[in-house]
Parts: structure tokens; sequence; C-alpha cells
């Protein structure tokens, strides 16, 4: 029987829900039933949920305004704003859609069809790349975000602009250079899309990203309280007290965990036994490689693209953060 786009469009966004939803559930079960059970009497269990909670609390409202920025630009800003402010030169034209991430907020889900969007209009790969990386890491929303989650050391903030924007160029002139064309494969609009209402694109694009986003933000909550509370703690010192081991361990953290970059600052903030360092490596390669972001960018640029782009970036993120960490800390 034939099935139309729009059903499987529901279909897949059912399938979708299933994780986020989940988790949740399983996330909302352990809190209550430690509080209704009085669980909470036992120091382990409550150090875990108010680890949990006070991730969850203070990361949500982070993560719903960058979700409706993120919404807003996808819908309702053309992708013909960037493509007439670049340069024609591409070399400029990477540092210029960097500093461009800082104006038009966005989180990594939206960044990848937000830059396909922008090549398939003609702006240059590189370019298209560096804002892809840029937008989520350097916006005005996880900047603030990152100011809140680190009240006793502002420097934070400076140093995730810095080592954010310097990874995302110096990846953009990494494709100048060595990036070739065949690599790249860029997929065609989907049918229908032309045709639907911004506001229904909105929609769609803010449901998307809050149930994604929010089921990893679930996630990571809950591994960085397992590893607070219920790991040894002479292993965790073990591992933080080593500085570059410390940096690795955070820099693969941020690439298995999958948090979304409004709110990964908070779930940063409570790794207080690794250095800062380590702690700003976790929050520069989050939004620029993960596991959902490499299966993204292979569905939408081929996996030729991804084998090649996901390491170079992890690479590029964790020495940019090193090196920043280093004069800054």
């Amino acid at each position: 029987m034939h099935r139309t786009p729009d059903v499987d469009a529901k279909r897949s966004g059912h399938r979708e829900l299933i994780l986020p939803l989940t988790l949740l559930a399983v996330a909302i079960i352990v809190v209550l039933g430690a509080h209704l059970t009085g669980w909470t009497a036992a120091a382990g269990v409550a150090a875990f949920a108010t680890v949990f909670l006070s991730i969850v609390v203070q990361a949500t409202p982070f993560l719903v305004l960058g979700i409706l920025l993120s919404a807003a630009i996808v819908a309702f800003v053309p992708a013909t704003v960037l493509e007439r402010a670049l340069p024609r030169n591409r070399a400029l034209a990477v540092p210029v859609a960097g500093a461009a991430g800082i104006l038009l907020p966005g989180c990594e889900c939206a960044s990848v069809p937000v830059a396909s969007g922008l090549m398939r209009k003609g702006v240059t790969p590189a370019a298209a790349l560096t804002f892809l990386l840029a937008a989520p890491a350097v916006n005005p929303i996880v900047l603030v975000a990152t100011w809140v989650a680190f009240p006793n050391d502002h420097r934070m903030v400076l140093a995730r602009l810095l080592a954010s924007l310097g990874a995302a160029i110096g990846i953009g002139w990494l494709w100048i250079a060595l990036g070739r064309a065949e690599w790249l494969r860029l997929p065609k609009p989907r049918s229908g899309d032309a045709h639907a209402s911004h506001w229904l694109v909105f929609r769609h694009a803010a449901v998307h990203d809050f149930l994604h986003a929010g089921g990893f933000l679930i996630v990571g909550g809950l591994i960085s309280a397992v590893i607070n509370v219920v790991l040894p703690t002479t292993w965790v010192d073990s591992l933080a007290e080593q500085v570059i081991l410390g940096v690795l361990v955070m820099a693969l953290l941020a690439v298995v965990m999958c948090i979304c970059s409004e709110a990964d600052a908070f779930v940063a903030a409570s790794f207080t036994q690794f250095s800062p360092t380590a702690q700003l490596t976790f929050m520069v390669v989050g939004p620029m490689v993960d596991l959902k972001l490499i299966a993204m960018q292979a569905g939408f640029f081929g996996r030729a693209f991804a084998v090649r782009f996901a390491p170079a970036v992890f690479v590029c993120a964790v020495v940019a953060s090193a090196v920043v960490g280093w004069v800054l800390f």
C-alpha cells in the first residue's frame, strides 16, 4: 500500500519520540521514587538526585530559548542573508562565516541543514562548514549559559569563544587547503518543503529539536550524576589529576554524551574534579562533533565526508581548547 510523505514523516517523528520520552520517564521515576520512598536519606542517592536535578533545572531555560531562536532562524531567515554578507574570497569568507555564528544562534542539530542549504545556494563549502561549527558554539545564548554555569570564573566565557571560533575557522581553512568536492554530497531539497508555511516549519523544527535535545540533556545529566556520585572517587580523581588524560577523557565524553550546546556548560561545570582546560574541551568538542552530529552529517553530506570531517574537527577542537586553556588558565 502506498504511503504519503506526510504519513512517513509522522511515523518517523513518532519513532524519534521513543528515546527522549523513555529517558524522561526513567528520570522522573528515579527521582520521585527516591523522594516518596525515603531513598534520599541515603547520601549517595541524595547526591545523585541533587546533581541530576541541578543540571536539568539550570539548563532547561537556556535550552528552550536556544531552540526557539534556532527554529525561528531556520523558518524565517533566508540562507541568502549569509550568502550576501560573505566576501567572494574564500579565505576571507571563512572568518566572516565564523563571526556570523555569533549573530545567528542555532543548536548543532539545526546548523547541519542550514549549512546544507547555504551550499546548495552557492556558498563556498569552507564558509558553510565554518558556520556549521561556529553557530552552535559561539552564539549569545551559549555564552550567557556558560557565564551562569561558571559564576566563579568568567574567563571560561572568553575561553569558549576563542577556542570554538579558532577551531571552526581552522577547519574552514583546512577545507580550502585539503578538501575535495567529491567528498561532499549535497542532498536535494525535499518535496513540499518550498510550499510549507514559515510557521509550520518553525513548529516542526522547535518540537523536533526540543524532543531530541531534551532527551540528550537527560542522558547527560544522568551520566554526569553517575560519574560524580556512583563511580569511585579515586578513579575519577586519578583521571582528573593527569592533565593530558583528563582533557582527552572530557573530549570523548562530549562525543558520547551528545548534549545540546545551550545546556552543556552546566554539565561541564559539574565535573569539578577536572581542570578548567578539560571542562573547556568538553564544551568546545561537544557542539562540533558528537555521535548524533556524525550521523546527521553522514546523512546530509555522505559517509565519505563524515569519516574525514569528524576526526579532523575532533583533533582541531581539542588542540584549540588546549592552547586557549594553557594561555588563560
